[in-house]
């Protein structure tokens, strides 16, 4: 019996590697096919306004090599993985945060108020504008969380209104006289008061050129995103929530409770979002900010499969297509929109992408199943027949 059982454990390892790497090829898969289809639509698209693709392609990879071209796309890769991990920490628990676009946009308004009213120690002034910033995120979202579980209220909904909503209280609150002291006298706009400098976060000197110190502290939250949801038992009851609330309601878990609290904790990692640029780069919230963050979140995570690998990729698929785009116009005539429609026609591919491949993928391991029942039932007869 013993003998039995060593002879067939290399066989099962086999099969299990093969398994491995056959789901590795298929998880690939989806986000390159999007990648592939919007490609070639752009190119369709080129080709009928009279433009070559191969050229425009060729100012993109061109420009994106750079030194200075790859520290841009770095530092924008930031903002788009943190944007794609907050948005993601909702998609686990099958909860769809929209409203990360208003939760950043508040959470940076309020962080440059208070480290411009403060003037602490680096390390009491930056840690205290990141808590402001998500504890501003994180209470935001509650109230898309709060309606859900006492009023059945969908998220999709609420965190669309609470974004219109926050875009409002972002221009009651950002006017002289409130958050704002006055018109920028060199830019002629209405912006909070430079932060103190103790709230500058380290920058990393390249020959491209300042590399934003947060990519460090993006790596981290990444991999304690993973940590937390593969390895504890608050990430199990997440995802099993997200898989099946009945389910989980029945194996002792508190429902309502895990969906307020992840959606405050995707709030709360949607207040970073607007970190990088605030601590590192223009350090005031003023008209100029940054928008649209939130919503490029959205397609990242999607991108990604809401894992941190995943994300960092289409993170930095994001920012170069951003970064490169502005040099179409400039080398070649090139309508610098083909990168907007790249980007749309991602989003919309990657879903069918990752339908054909679930598909794909769940017929292989139907015929996985049926072959080995096969052999195993082959053997038996055998047996019967040498006994």
């Amino acid at each position: 019996m013993t003998d039995m059982t060593t002879s067939t454990e290399p066989a099962k390892r086999g099969f299990l590697q093969r398994i491995d790497r056959e789901r590795l090829l298929l998880a690939i898969a989806a986000p390159v096919l999007a990648v592939v289809i919007s490609v070639l639509i752009s190119s369709l698209l080129l080709l009928a306004s009279g433009r070559d693709p191969f050229q425009a392609f060729n100012i993109m990879g061109t420009y994106g090599s750079a030194s200075d071209a790859q520290v841009a796309t770095l530092n924008k890769a930031t903002t788009y993985f943190l944007a794609g991990i907050a948005v993601a920490f909702g998609f686990r628990m099958n909860l769809f945060n929209i409203g990360t676009e208003g939760q950043y946009r508040l959470g940076a308004l309020f962080a440059a108020y208070v480290g411009g009213q403060v003037n602490l120690p680096a390390f009491l002034e930056i840690p205290l504008v990141l808590i402001v910033a998500m504890l501003v995120g994180g209470s935001w979202a509650a109230i898309a969380g709060v309606l859900k579980v006492t009023r059945g209220v969908s998220e999709v909904i609420s965190t669309i209104m609470l974004n219109a909503i926050a875009t409002a209280v972002v221009g009651m609150l950002l006017v002289p006289g409130v958050f704002a002291p006055g018109k920028s006298v060199s830019s002629n706009t209405i912006q909070t008061v430079n932060m103190a400098p103790s709230s500058n976060f380290f920058t990393i000197s390249t020959q491209g050129g300042d590399l934003y110190g947060f990519i460090i502290l993006a790596v981290v939250i990444g991999i304690a995103f993973q940590l937390v949801l593969s390895r504890t038992r608050f990430g199990f009851d997440l995802r099993a929530t997200g898989r099946s609330e009945t389910a989980a309601a029945a194996s002792g878990v508190n429902v309502k409770r895990m969906v307020l609290t992840s959606m405050v904790v995707s709030g709360a990692l949607a207040g970073l979002i607007g970190m990088p640029d605030l601590l590192s780069s223009s350090h005031y919230y003023g008209q100029t900010f940054q928008a649209g963050l939130g919503f490029t979140g959205i397609a990242v995570a999607l991108l990604g499969r809401n894992t941190p690998i995943g994300i960092a990729f289409a993170a930095l698929l994001y920012a170069f297509l951003d970064v490169t785009a502005v040099q179409l116009p400039l080398q070649g005539d090139f309508p610098q929109e083909i990168v907007a429609v790249m980007q749309g026609t991602i989003v919309i591919c990657v879903v069918v992408a990752y339908e054909l491949v679930r598909r794909y993928g769940l017929k292989r391991q139907q015929q996985k199943v049926g072959a080995q029942l096969a052999a195993q039932a082959a053997s038996a007869a055998k047996k019967e027949v040498a006994a």
